[in-house]
């Protein structure tokens, strides 16, 4: 596994050229350490449920770097903006009807899909300079706690090294249909 201190111009290279390779990168979120994979990777995505222990079946989300890329790939219906536009960047995922631009085999079955744009300069930068979205999911085998500070995960091509991260809840995820939205998990994002 590569590793590099910091979070600078060098850093988002290294992690968009590891993504480009079909690499996984471990990174810092503003709730945890994160894993990133190429979503458009069918091989990527397998290495990242291999890494995580996790059954093929649990979706992941993904890491956009503004709403505008964000409506690419899903359906967002007025409440959906509202929510986007009030709480975005941050740690908010929104689960909405996912649009046939993503691959089928990104949450194979699954007719939504949770999106991410996070508060976390490094993130969007990520995700910009890459040109698409990444996965978002936390850096630990699955059942496991989320990771506060970098560790070495068997199967991670690069890891950037900020030290420990604040240690926030993670993120709030609501699901929005229509105008009806539910809270699956309570993070510090409060709706």
């Amino acid at each position: 596994m590569q590793s590099i201190s910091g979070d600078g111009k060098q850093a988002i290279e290294m992690a968009v050229h590891t993504l480009d390779e079909g690499g996984v990168v471990m990174h810092p979120t503003e709730t945890c350490y994160g894993l990133a994979v190429d979503i458009f990777n069918e091989n990527s995505l397998s290495k990242l449920y291999h890494i995580k222990d996790m059954r093929k079946t649990k979706p992941v989300s993904i890491l956009v770097d503004s709403l505008e890329m964000a409506q690419d790939y899903g359906h967002f219906s007025e409440k959906a903006l509202e929510l986007a536009v009030k709480h975005w960047p941050g740690p908010l995922s929104i689960v909405v009807p996912r649009k046939d631009t993503l691959p089928d085999f990104l949450n194979p079955g699954m007719k939504f899909v949770s999106i991410r744009c996070s508060s976390l300069k490094f993130c969007r930068d990520m995700v910009e300079k890459f040109s698409q979205p990444v996965t978002t999911t936390s850096a630990n085998v699955s059942g496991q706690p989320p990771l506060y500070r970098p560790e070495k995960l068997g199967g991670v091509d690069l890891l950037i090294n900020v030290g420990e991260v604040p240690g926030n809840k993670p993120s709030t995820i609501v699901r929005v249909n229509g105008d009806k939205v539910e809270v699956l998990r309570e993070g510090d994002v409060l709706i």
